[in-house]
């Protein structure tokens, strides 16, 4: 890795109230120091350590005229973000003067950070494994309360301390089985197989659980694929506006308005939702009405989750049952819409083509809303979430670990059941520990690191 002072706009590239530009290495309060004026006269380099101080950044070339003027962080090795000394610059937060402060700043023989660099720094020298470093990334990208929720918990380190309670366990017995194969008169006649045996069978359940969480992981950090669909006029964009809480696709009383799939993401109480709006779907003639239907149809089959809205003003029609028989099979809510009105088709109408939950709704006016949010996370999240020690795996690297982790495991089994030496037993269980110590960063290749770090933001 490489060990020379960096420095970045933390901020993002937008204007703001307040912009920040970061500063890491071992020179970075010298460099910083060069283009920074305080009060009185005082060096940055004299300064406390985890003092803010006011003053100005100047040009460093010519007259050395006032930039901005700013707050300056010094942070000294190693209680700061990366374990290096670290600079932060305060700074007014339009785009011009951040970027012309950070140009100041790599005129002092700094370099621009990579994405990500900060945060990579962190991880390889100590202060967080690979695991926390990438719940960084989830925390940024966070669309969602129970994404951010999950981010910084995994931040926290409750993946990290349940993997590393796995790989001790996992480790305690593969060493004893080093010791009795070192010195096995020493341990005299022991079944080693029927005492381990239950042992690893307590692993693989363990290792189950973990990747059981992963579906409602990817939900919670990826959001629930969701399919509004139903025939034209049933009220799928009322619905959309209605979950948006503003008017995004245009509603009319003429079946067929909506011509295209229409994607939004969205948090319904804390549930992360990548929502489409579909095509009324009818057998049509109208080409371009067509095309959108195709959509529709190839969008439901894609789908985690359908939401079938039903005119429940209306009788129950055969074009209602031939979408209720495409979306058979998938994870399905139907709403029964317009319940304001007088109805004419009811949940009992419902019943006999489908067996998924039926919630009577009116998208115009917003009732019902609150039933869907709960069907939802009943559905999908399960009570997951529910306890700050809950333990979900949102990172598909991590399930992957997981899953070569248990086959190594599986493998032990199958060498006790063949009757097979003890160095078997060995070699599998350490194999074990090995794939589990990738979630934490032990061991991985650098172009494994490098990509991981590359989908970083710049400033962190």
């Amino acid at each position: 890795m490489r060990t020379d002072t960096i420095a970045a706009i933390a901020s993002g590239m937008t204007s703001s109230g307040i912009g920040i530009i970061r500063v890491s290495g071992d020179e970075a309060v010298p460099a910083v120091e060069r283009i920074t004026k305080l009060p009185g006269g005082k060096k940055l380099s004299e300064v406390p350590a985890n003092s803010v101080n006011y003053g100005y950044i100047t040009d460093p070339e010519g007259s050395h005229e006032i930039i901005d003027e700013v707050m300056v962080l010094v942070m000294r090795a190693p209680k700061t973000y990366t374990r290096e000394d670290t600079v932060e610059i305060d700074c007014h937060g339009g785009v011009v003067a951040m970027k012309k402060i950070l140009d100041a700043v790599l005129s002092c023989g700094v370099r621009l950070a990579e994405p990500g660099e900060f945060t990579r720094r962190a991880f390889m020298n100590g202060r967080i494994d690979l695991s926390q470093a990438e719940a960084v990334a989830d925390i940024i990208n966070a669309k969602s309360e129970l994404a951010l929720n999950s981010g910084v918990k995994q931040l926290r380190g409750n993946v990290a301390a349940k993997i590393r309670e796995l790989r001790n366990v996992i480790l305690g017995a593969a060493a004893e089985i080093e010791a009795f194969l070192d010195d096995p008169e020493h341990y005299g006649d022991v079944d080693f197989a029927g005492k381990l045996k239950p042992a690893v069978t307590g692993y693989l359940s363990e290792i189950d659980r973990l990747i059981d969480t992963a579906g409602s992981g990817r939900f919670i950090s990826q959001g629930i694929r969701t399919v509004i669909c139903g025939k034209p006029n049933a009220g799928k964009s009322t619905l959309l506006n209605a979950l948006l809480g503003e008017e995004r696709a245009i509603v009319t009383d003429v079946p067929g308005t909506t011509r295209d799939t229409l994607e939004e993401y969205l948090s319904l109480g804390g549930i992360p939702l990548r929502i489409t709006d579909t095509a009324g779907i009818r057998d049509t003639e109208d080409t371009v009405e067509k095309i959108g239907v195709d959509k529709a149809v190839k969008s439901v089959m894609n789908a985690d989750l359908v939401l079938f809205v039903a005119d429940g003003s209306a009788v129950l029609s055969e074009e209602d049952t031939k979408i209720l028989e495409l979306s058979s099979g998938r994870r399905t809510i139907i709403l029964l819409n317009k319940s304001d009105l007088v109805q004419k088709t009811g949940p009992e109408d419902l019943a006999r083509f489908s067996s998924a939950p039926v919630i009577e709704i009116s998208a115009a006016s917003g009732s019902g809303l609150d039933a869907l949010t709960a069907k939802i996370r009943e559905m999908f999240l399960g009570g997951m979430l529910s306890s700050d020690d809950e333990v979900v795996i949102t990172n598909m690297r991590h399930k992957e670990a997981l899953e070569h982790a248990r086959e190594s495991l599986k493998s032990v089994l199958e060498s006790i059941d063949a009757g097979m030496p003890e160095d078997f037993f060995s070699i599998d269980l350490t194999e074990a520990y090995q794939e589990l110590g990738y979630i934490l960063g032990e061991a991985m290749d650098e172009d494994v690191i490098e990509r991981i770090f590359s989908d970083f933001c710049m400033g962190k």
